[in-house]
């Protein structure tokens, strides 16, 4: 089964030209989504930890090529997986997730030390420059509940911070619609294919990260320049 982006990117090589130039527009959205500065930090937050340790966070911001590529890039995460949340563990396929009958979105499992980075920090890089928190179960060119955006908190503090911070910027008119984030309690993660697996690194050239992903990275590296490491691989 074909997924949206390679469905759409297959019908921009075999159109005639005026047809791929309307496909694009969706696509150019992507590139035109990433804030110029970074939305205002959490006013609730934790403090840093005292001693290096271990957390993890899922988020889910659309395709996750681009949620994962943003995250590997910031400094004092860990470790980074694309894979699957809100659904069984029966449907945790691509094949199947493209249905859009799982329950499942598209997530990225984020591996993070406390003592370096705080979940607030997190979510602001998640809600300023992962993706677009008012899209309702799309994200540019990809439609569908699994691409919705969510927050899979895995306790009470997590889901403390989220609600506290989706409340502060809509409270403050951040955006111009309200944010339609999920979030939800965390049932589980399954760790995607492994060609899903650093798929921006691995493929500098495809077209959809070159629109879609590329300017996520870029505004990371943009706004928040002291949490921004040049992501090399996975060791």
């Amino acid at each position: 089964m074909v997924g949206a982006r390679e469905a759409l990117l297959v019908r921009l090589r075999l159109f005639p030209l005026i047809t791929a130039l309307a496909l694009l527009l969706p696509l150019t959205a992507c590139s035109e989504s990433a804030r110029k500065t970074p939305i205002p930090a959490a006013n609730t937050d934790v403090s840093l930890a005292s001693a290096p340790g271990r957390e993890t966070a899922v988020f889910a911001g659309g395709c996750f090529w681009g949620t994962q590529a943003v995250f590997e890039r910031v400094k004092g995460v860990l470790t980074t997986a694309a894979g699957y949340s809100g659904g069984s563990a029966k449907t945790a396929t691509y094949d199947q997730v493209t249905t859009e009958t799982t329950g499942h979105a598209e997530s990225v499992e984020v591996v993070y030390d406390p003592s370096k980075l705080t979940y607030g920090q997190l979510l602001r890089i998640f809600f300023s420059v992962a993706h677009d928190p008012t899209e309702l179960n799309r994200q540019g060119p990809d439609v569908g509940t699994s691409y919705r955006s969510a927050i899979f908190y895995a306790n009470d503090t997590q889901r403390h911070l989220a609600e506290a911070y989706v409340a502060q910027l809509d409270a403050a008119h951040v955006f111009p619609k309200p944010i339609v984030t999920q979030v939800t309690p965390l049932k589980g993660f399954y760790r995607a294919e492994e060609y899903h697996q650093d798929f921006a690194l691995k493929n500098p050239n495809n077209s959809y990260i070159n629109i879609c992903d590329r300017p996520k990275i870029a505004a990371l590296k943009r706004q928040f320049p002291e949490l921004f490491v040049d992501y090399k691989g996975q060791k």
